[in-house]
């Protein structure tokens, strides 16, 4: 009875609140560990999605280096450097470039370790893989630095023109994909999009992409909606693994209905409020002098890069 009374205090704090939970013992013996839904863990993932959108736009809005780039310059001078890198042959130039854009990176306020991990944990991993099998020599003939196996005789592995190819493609497509994460992360989506169809990309093209920009996020939530739903109606621990699969195969047929019935009411949203293909800022663009002189700079950089690499092919 006290304990209840002391409880319904006031300006007191419940006993329940106070009590630790009973956690697992590190041996083991105490409490049990379960798995976590895979349903869960998709959530938690497409919740990321969000996450890092917004973190872009607020690196986006940050006093930066590049954030001060008119979006249409910075649209130039990017396409400028990635056909640039695209004719680089020679390692130390490539890698020059790479170290390039990571200045560029923490110049425009960007963490270090998460421009990084951005560009390397995707594309240029997935692309060492791919290049992989051609290090070695009954793909790329030359000589072997690193002897694998013997066949009728001759030595066989990885050879030196190979894995000059394959350091050649992976640091090419690490600065490329570098490179257009620096645009995406430094320019507002609707800034993008507008310097874009300022530079004469199609409305079609601009308006495809702006609706599924918005609609990503409309879709999101939708399926968070329905998980959180279901778990507003389910009681006890998710331990059924097939429960969690049926959920998912149930819910595939509604959400396409749903996404179908969302994507109308995105446009006829959008239209209604004027938009018919043009991505409008508040802001009007305007070249200044801070854009005049990166563009002299970036065709400079450029173009050095090209002449020494021809000199050193030479």
């Amino acid at each position: 009875m006290s304990a209840v009374t002391e409880a319904r205090s006031p300006g007191t704090t419940p006993q329940w609140l106070l009590r630790g939970e009973l956690a697992l013992c590190p041996c083991g013996c105490i409490g049990k560990r379960r798995k976590g839904s895979f349903v869960a863990k998709t959530l938690t993932g497409l919740a990321g999605v969000v996450g890092q959108a917004i973190f872009s736009e607020d690196v986006a809005g940050r006093k930066g280096l590049l954030q001060r780039i008119d979006p249409r310059v910075k649209l130039v001078t990017t396409l400028v450097l990635l056909v640039a890198v695209a004719f680089l042959r020679q390692l130390p130039l490539l890698a020059l470039a790479y170290v390039g854009t990571v200045a560029l990176a923490a110049g425009s306020g960007l963490s270090v370790g998460f421009f990084l991990k951005r560009v390397w944990l995707f594309v240029p991993i997935f692309t060492g893989i791919v290049v992989a099998p051609a290090t070695l020599s009954i793909v790329t003939h030359g000589e072997v630095i690193l002897p694998l196996w013997h066949w009728h005789g001759h030595v066989e592995g990885i050879t030196a023109q190979g894995l000059h190819g394959a350091a050649l493609i992976i640091l090419r497509v690490a600065t490329s994909v570098s490179l257009v994460v620096l645009l995406t992360l430094t320019t507002p989506w609707v800034r993008l999009l507008a310097g874009l169809r300022a530079l004469g990309v199609p409305r079609m093209f601009v308006l495809t992409i702006g609706i599924a920009y918005r609609y990503l996020f409309l879709l999101l939530d939708s399926v968070d909606d329905m998980y959180t739903a279901r778990k507003a109606r389910t009681l006890g621990p998710e331990t059924d693994v097939r429960e969690g699969r049926r959920f998912v195969a149930a819910g595939a047929g509604a959400l396409f209905g749903r996404a179908h019935q969302l994507s109308v009411e995105v446009h006829q949203a959008m239209t209604a409020r004027g938009y018919v293909g043009n991505a409008r800022t508040l802001e009007r663009f305007q070249v200044a002098g801070v854009d005049l002189a990166w563009s002299v700079v970036v065709v400079a950089v450029a173009a050095a890069l090209l002449l020494v690499d021809h000199g050193m092919g030479a």
